[in-house]
């Protein structure tokens, strides 16, 4: 079979009961809107988990939290990323072997299990997450008996900080065995090797379809093209990255910004001409390139392996961007380039030696061979309904009072913990003791 029919029909499976329309099995997914990778890969689950029959309810977590805390957060973690990413580094690197989120954020989001709870249909029969603060919630709920059907989580990251591996978890669903790995090696239940949750519309590209992305997008026709992205914020030291690729003469730089549109405006007057903000057709300008430059190893990188491109991780932000290159690099799907003098020499292996074809192999084998995430979640549904396990319970309301108080002590926590606590730990060197606070914020961007 064709890789892109393969791709087209992954995870397409019967389902585990009955199919009729009234039978249909509810499935809830809870993503998160930081950055794009977390709902990217909620999105293609569910259309994989429509496909195969079932209903599929979508939530974002942020939207869980109280007196409307979580764009404040996400303001936070955006922050942290574009104005003091050392900050951020050294939150991450002390809680990355944690796996355990401090009393602050505890209390945060023990706020917001009483509204997943309410949030769940009663005819729900598994409730999945693509994020990490999620995975800890409907962990604890799952482990103190609350939620009485299976709690999945899918690991958008390829290296797996310790916040994802959530205690009372049924299943963990990994994209490749390093992260699986990973994930095993600090606890994780029930770790299963899945394959990549990406859009079937990415594949690798014909040269007509070549030729059509370049003219649509103003490319040049002959030039090597390296794709440059930077999540959908387009974060970290961009510029820099695409200037030194230009300055190679290996690959002409073209940029994606995302929403970033001052980066973009910023490039124009570099003088790097083919800079985008966001691009709502990444299929197509993945077709017109032939090779990808990325900082972070989150979606993009999928994408781009599906795509049949070369992968290279250059001047990757702190905290996950560096793990996920380190991971990427030992699975062998992509080349982390240390230092700027590597550039131009990895540039041209990637482009047109045995290094970028043997990554364009491997990286399309890991879609070619895939089973896909839908028979697992199918099983673990299958052994809920014979186990005969309760459905979730709705929670009791609060009195007024309380969440009064509740909505009170939440607006001055996320004051103090969304700005004040990071910034005075980058500004004084004093232990931040806040435990996940940064990871919980927001995970790695797409």
């Amino acid at each position: 079979m064709p890789y892109r029919d393969k791709l087209a029909n992954a995870d397409t499976l019967p389902l585990p009961g009955p199919t009729s329309a009234r039978d249909r099995q509810r499935i809830v997914i809870v993503s998160a809107s930081v950055g794009a990778g977390h709902d990217g890969a909620a999105t293609e689950l569910a259309r994989r988990l429509e496909a195969s029959g079932f209903h599929v309810d979508r939530h974002d977590f942020l939207d869980f939290l109280p007196a409307h805390s979580g764009g404040a957060l996400r303001a936070a973690y955006h922050l942290l990323l574009t104005w003091t990413p050392s900050v951020y580094q050294r939150i991450y690197a002390k809680t990355e072997k944690t796996g355990r989120p401090g009393p602050g954020i505890r209390a945060l989001f023990r706020a917001a299990e009483r509204r997943i709870l309410r949030a769940l249909p009663a005819d729900t029969s598994a409730v999945i997450s693509t994020y990490p603060g999620a995975s800890q919630v409907l962990g604890r709920l799952r482990k103190t008996g609350r939620l009485g059907i299976p709690a999945l989580t899918y690991l958008t990251d390829f290296s797996v900080h310790g916040l994802w591996v959530a205690a009372g978890i049924d299943v963990h669903l990994a994209a490749h065995p390093v992260p699986a790995a990973q994930a095993h090696a600090q606890g994780a239940a029930g770790v299963t090797v899945s394959g990549p949750l990406v859009d079937p519309r990415f594949h690798s590209a014909t040269e007509a379809e070549r030729h059509a992305a370049r003219t649509r997008f103003g490319l040049p026709e002959d030039a090597r093209l390296a794709l440059l992205v930077a999540g959908s914020w387009g974060v970290g030291p961009v510029r820099q990255a695409a200037a030194e690729i230009a300055s190679t003469g290996v690959a002409v730089p073209v940029v994606v910004c995302g929403r970033n549109q001052t980066l973009v405006d910023q490039l124009h007057a570099d003088g790097i001409e083919h800079a985008f903000g966001w691009v709502s057709d990444m299929p197509e300008l993945m077709r017109a390139a032939d090779v990808l430059v990325q900082n972070a190893g989150g979606l993009s990188c999928l994408e781009a392996f599906a795509s049949g491109l070369p992968v290279a991780s250059y001047r990757c932000i702190p905290g996950h961007g560096q793990t996920n290159a380190a991971a990427l690099d030992e699975a062998e799907l992509a080349t982390w380039i240390p230092e700027p003098h590597h550039l131009g020499p990895v540039l041209a292996q990637l482009l047109d030696g045995p290094r970028g074809e043997r990554q364009r192999a491997d990286a399309l084998a890991l879609y070619q061979h895939s089973t896909g995430p839908i028979a697992t979640i199918a099983q673990s549904v299958r052994t809920a309904q014979t186990a005969a396990v309760a459905t979730p319970t709705t929670a009791v309301r609060r009195p007024a009072r309380r969440r009064l108080t509740l909505v009170t002590a939440t607006l001055a926590m996320t004051a103090v913990l969304g700005v004040g606590a990071p910034l005075a730990d980058a500004a004084t060197g004093a232990p931040f003791y806040l435990g996940a606070y940064t990871k919980f914020l927001a995970g790695p961007p797409r």
